[in-house]
């Protein structure tokens, strides 16, 4: 089948709208945003007409702005924000607004659980600890909140489920989404019946589950109508958006790996097995087709942490930048370029908003040490360049320690455009960095090339994975070696012993 590949990456800020060719060239590009409301303190929620009204905008404005005729769009995927809960009706209208990924609501129903399943046994189940972050605990929440609403729940979607079933009138999942609602068995790629007598969720309520590359139905007229597409247009149900990334990076097979290096950073692999750390430091989800899992160690603030100095202690450099019509982060990367591999011994601890793997301590907290008066303005912002890189090279080395390890590391995210960046996590980790001729859009093209494979654009995942291409490898340096492997312990040390400082600062 020939024809344009659409593709729709269903965001916490909106939707994403990309077209790509065939050959898996950009041919456009699209965004149409959407509000999050916080009705109380730790609670997220969207309004799901928000995600179908944003898809209907920015399909026909991508069409009008591509002059692309709705007949050559050959397929439509998607890419959506993940570990959410939306009940729906029998109908497919919402019945609430749904509760997304960032709610931390549910923590005393996630905490239910593991009085019928212990955690170790959660972990191994599901590939992942409990947490208010995932679905069964929000749906939880709703059952003993709002148990009228739930009666009249005829099933739980993410979002872009709910956008699927919009156009095809299908109630359906895929198994990386499904993989992030603490309910799925990963390995027999099932809903887990152990899971769900814990949670008490009635199996019924979940959808069907397919591979990300499934055509799960076709586009009805009155959605067509809607939208601007042509009925009929095959929709493939594509993946959670951490699952496209991976794909979106070329990685598709077991070796590979990638570095996200956004507001949150990760690294992530391909695997052919669940990854059980026993010690719980690593989570697991499932990945586009059976057979394929995507093991990964993700902190909160990694490009966070470089924002939060631009927005608090970078108004000169917001000035000087707003002057000479430049991004401000090109002036933070060249002072970062100034400072010494080491910063002098300074140390930054990126745990703005505590942190998830591998520490999995909310009460951690960002700091520096070793300040002293040698250290200067661009000292402040390499430190926090290689704190981040320390930290991914904890959970690096806990693939490594658990028989997966990886030669290169490919690079997307806004901070992946950073040279200097890039340079100093190739010196941390002592491994090449690739960068790749998709860093923006890497989500998108692995919705792409779900849609793709499904309806036969591509002949496998692999195949199409050839279309991220590695444009630019940054090799380690060794004369910079002693510098990190002297400090990265110290790092390491700093953490263990201000845990209980942590503690007593997190208390009321």
């Amino acid at each position: 089948m020939a024809g344009y590949i659409l593709s729709h990456d269903i965001g916490t800020t909106g939707d994403k709208a990309t077209l790509f060719s065939e050959d898996g060239r950009l041919i456009a590009s699209g965004f149409s945003s959407y509000p999050t409301s916080y009705p109380k303190s730790g609670w997220a929620e969207q309004n799901a007409s928000d995600y179908w009204q944003a898809f209907c905008r920015s399909t026909r404005e991508l069409l009008e702005k591509a002059r692309c005729a709705p007949r050559e769009v050959a397929v439509v995927a998607f890419s959506g924000q993940m570990m959410g809960a939306l009940p729906v009706d029998a109908e497919g209208d919402p019945l609430r607004n749904m509760i997304i990924w960032a709610d931390q609501r549910s923590t005393a129903e996630a905490a239910e659980i593991e009085k019928s399943v212990p955690g170790d046994e959660v972990y191994r189940i599901t590939g992942h600890r409990l947490s208010a972050s995932y679905s069964a605990a929000k749906i939880m929440w709703i059952r003993r909140n709002e148990p009228e609403l739930f009666k009249r729940a005829a099933k739980f979607l993410h979002a872009k489920d709910f956008l699927a079933l919009k156009l095809t009138g299908c109630f359906a999942t895929d198994y990386s989404d499904a993989s992030s609602m603490n309910l799925l068995d990963l390995e027999r790629l099932e809903w887990s019946q152990e899971m769900l007598a814990a949670a008490g969720i009635p199996r019924e309520l979940l959808p069907e589950l397919h591979e990300s590359i499934e055509v799960v139905g076709t586009v009805r007229p009155e959605a067509a109508r809607q939208s601007g597409l042509l009925p009929g247009t095959p929709v493939v149900i594509g993946g959670g958006d951490g699952a496209c990334a991976t794909c979106g990076s070329g990685v598709v097979k077991e070796g590979d790996a990638y570095l996200c290096l956004g507001t949150s950073t990760w690294i992530a692999t391909a695997s052919k097995r669940p990854l059980i750390d026993p010690a719980k430091r690593t989570f697991t989800f499932a990945l586009f087709r059976k057979g394929l899992y995507m093991p990964t160690g993700t902190m909160q603030s990694g490009g966070g942490s470089l924002k939060w100095f631009k927005d608090v202690l970078a108004d000169a450099e917001s000035a000087a930048a707003r002057e000479g019509s430049i991004d401000v982060y090109e002036i933070l990367n060249r002072e970062a370029g100034e400072a010494p591999a080491g910063s002098e011994r300074l140390l930054f601890l990126p745990y703005l908003m505590g942190e998830r793997s591998p520490r999995w301590n909310p009460d951690a907290r960002g700091c520096y040490l070793g300040l002293s008066m040698v250290h200067s303005r661009s000292h402040l912002v390499r430190a926090i360049m290689e704190g981040v890189a320390y930290n991914m090279k904890v959970v690096a080395d806990t693939f490594a320690g658990l028989g997966l390890d990886f030669s290169v590391i490919r690079a997307i995210g806004g901070g992946a455009k950073s040279p200097v960046w890039l340079s100093i996590f190739a010196d941390v980790l002592e491994r090449p960095m690739a960068t790749l001729n998709f860093v923006d859009e890497a989500t998108s093209i692995g919705a792409a090339i779900a849609g793709g494979v499904g309806v036969g654009i591509f002949a496998s995942l692999e195949e199409a994975a050839r279309i991220v291409r590695i444009e630019r490898r940054i090799e380690p340096d060794p004369n910079h070696f002693r510098a990190y492997r002297t400090a990265f312990p110290i790092f390491e040390r700093a953490y263990e012993l201000l845990v209980p400082v942590f503690e007593m600062l997190a208390r009321e």
